[in-house]
């Protein structure tokens, strides 16, 4: 006989331990017994059922039954995975969530009821719970019928093993349950993942603890430089109103040291006219008859489209005038002196144009071997016109011959001419010969032109100090100006080998440089004096001298000192102070530019986006 099988449970499990017939036993007739019994009739069943159950007690006891069901294996699930999206801050809907949870949770009835009639089973009764060899649970009364039917031919339902009544063995239990594996698992890998997360916020909790503390500090420390740089700030303006005052106390009209040296004290009583904004300034003339100012503006965004504008000094109305695209950057424009309604200036697309300030035609247009840096008009002629190229050469033009220029004439180096005054014939001992007064970096240049003939020569004291940045020229005094900034390496005595920087604005650097004053007598011309000043380290700073009229007695340097950033007017004999002013933009200054109209004296003042105006209509005492 085959070994039998005996059921226990031991540590909280159910084991199958096999013993033989030697035992004591005969199950073989018990077995038998219960076949006849259920052949004959129902009541004799139940008789040998509960003789069966008698000796099964014997043989199988129950000591324990399994207390975790699967719904608390569910809802521990459901609570460890609530709060791992809690931290994670997903937000799913309801529908997703009953959607991933029905992928790993049994159904609630899986494991309570028989899968013959799908009704729950029972601890006792005719629906007891029992298994067959293979391990499948159903109801007593169910398995019985089924194997009783000739279509099962004594086999498992769910997986087809043979097996017959005998093999039935009942259960007895308070409470069958089996715990769900898979969820389980996912309970201890939620759970993990929950304390991973969970220490990730603690981290970042940290840091922001740390960071917020440190923005703490920043803002302490940008507050404390804040009223540092508003105490300084202050601190500042207050010594260089200070200056001002001490200036203007010792440059007063009726000055004894100017008194001394030109029996007469300067006007200096220039105040401010107005202001006019405008867009992009850099260079401009004033039209004193016409009363209107002619400006060169390059517009704002890319590519930076260049215009003239013609503006009204009475309404500050303005009308721009169109140039083509080949135009480029206007280097230089002057409004001829002849009040003959024209102006003439000078492009980086190498082109030399005359245009008519009444219709605003282009009048004349030369194309030019190189860029041209500055133009002037023969203060003699009115057809005549001079421009000083990029490359060191002067050229001279005459507007009755349209196709080219009457003479070119080449300079002592290849340096531009930033500048290039005509000289009067006051001083001229022939009127036969044209004299030019221009500056490039090498320092002054003179130019006695005659016919198509002419060679420059260099000004004495002036070729040696440092680098030539700007020169200003009075017609009516024959007085120049000459600005310079110091030549880094030079060994001159009166130039510092490292130029001394100083901040002075948003846009501007000043330097130490200085400028130099002469007087033009015939050919020859004579150093005055000179003066140390601030000036732009990068930029050609614009300069002029102001004529008030009645012969030429009174004039006035005009120049920016970059370190203040104040316009400041100066005697240009011996840059004796006479007034400040200071600048209302904190843009560069670009030009500076003077007119006598109706009896006073309008000064021009350019920058990037304003044109400030004084005015002066007092006399010399």
């Amino acid at each position: 006989m085959p070994p039998r099988r005996r059921y226990a449970f031991r540590g909280g499990g159910v084991t199958i331990e096999e013993f033989d017939e030697e035992d004591g036993h005969d199950y073989d007739d018990e077995e038998e017994a219960d076949d006849t019994e259920e052949e004959e009739d129902e009541e004799e069943e139940d008789d040998t059922e509960e003789e069966e159950e008698e000796d099964e007690e014997s043989q199988i006891r129950v000591h324990t039954s399994v207390s975790h069901t699967p719904r608390a294996s569910q809802e521990e699930s459901e609570e460890k995975e609530k709060q791992i999206r809690s931290a994670e801050g997903v937000c799913s809907t309801s529908g997703s969530q009953e959607e991933e949870d029905a992928a790993w949770k049994p159904s609630e009835g899986e494991g309570t009821s028989c899968l013959i009639c799908m009704e729950i089973w029972t601890n006792g009764g005719d629906h007891q719970v029992c298994c067959l060899p293979c391990g499948h649970l159903y109801g007593f009364s169910c398995i019985k019928k089924w194997l009783k039917q000739p279509r099962s031919a004594g086999k498992c339902p769910q997986c087809n093993r043979t097996c017959g009544l005998r093999d039935v063995r009942k259960i007895f239990a308070s409470r069958i349950a089996a715990v769900d594996d898979d969820a389980h698992k996912r309970i201890l890998f939620l759970e993990g993942k929950l304390n991973s997360i969970e220490q990730k916020n603690a981290s970042w909790t940290s840091k922001e603890a740390q960071w917020r503390k440190r923005e703490a500090e920043l803002r302490s420390e940008v507050s404390k430089l804040k009223k540092k740089i508003a105490y300084m700030e202050s601190t500042t303006n207050a010594a260089l109103r200070e200056s001002n005052v001490a200036s203007q106390e010792k440059y007063t009209p009726g000055n004894k040291i100017y008194q001394e040296q030109n029996g007469h004290a300067p006007s200096c009583s220039f105040s401010h006219q107005g202001e006019r904004l405008v867009n992009g300034g850099r260079i401009f003339d004033i039209d004193g008859g016409r009363q209107i100012l002619l400006l060169a503006r390059r517009l704002s965004g890319v590519g930076g489209t260049f215009v003239l504008s013609q503006m009204s000094l009475h309404s500050g109305e303005i009308d721009d005038i169109m140039l083509p695209p080949t135009t480029r950057a206007i280097k230089d424009l002057h409004i001829s002196p002849h009040n003959n309604g024209l102006a003439v200036f000078g492009s980086l697309g190498k082109k030399l144009s005359v245009i008519s300030l009444e219709s605003h035609n282009t009048v004349l247009s030369y194309d030019l071997p190189a860029a041209p840096w500055s133009c002037s008009w023969d203060r003699n002629s009115s057809h005549h016109i001079y421009a000083g190229l990029q490359n060191g050469m002067v050229l001279l033009f005459d507007m009755r011959q349209t196709m080219g220029p009457l003479a070119s004439f080449a300079g002592l180096t290849s340096n531009p001419v930033h500048t290039i005054h005509h000289l009067s014939t006051n001083s001229t001992p022939s009127s036969d010969v044209c004299s030019l007064l221009s500056a490039s970096s090498i320092g002054l240049c003179q130019w006695n032109i005659n016919g198509s003939e002419g060679r420059p020569s260099l000004v004495p004291e002036t070729g040696n100090p440092g680098v030539c940045i700007s020169s200003s020229y009075c017609p009516w005094s024959d007085h120049v100006v000459a600005s310079y900034r110091p030549r880094v390496g030079s060994s001159d005595d009166t130039v510092s080998t490292q130029p001394t920087l100083t901040q002075t604005g948003a846009n501007t650097i000043g330097v130490d440089g200085f400028h130099v004053s002469l007087k033009r007598r015939g050919f020859c011309f004579q150093k005055l004096s000179s003066t140390h000043a601030s000036v732009d380290t990068i930029r050609l700073p614009r300069t002029s001298i102001v004529d008030f009229g009645e012969g030429g007695r009174k004039q006035l340097f005009a120049s920016c000192e970059e370190s203040t950033r104040q316009l400041i007017l100066q005697d240009p004999s011996t840059f004796a102070v006479s007034q400040r002013f200071s600048l209302a933009s904190h843009h560069p200054l670009q030009d500076v530019k003077y007119a006598n109209v109706n009896g006073y004296t309008l000064l021009g003042l350019l920058t990037d986006d304003r044109l400030q105006l004084l005015r002066n209509e007092q006399t010399y005492m």
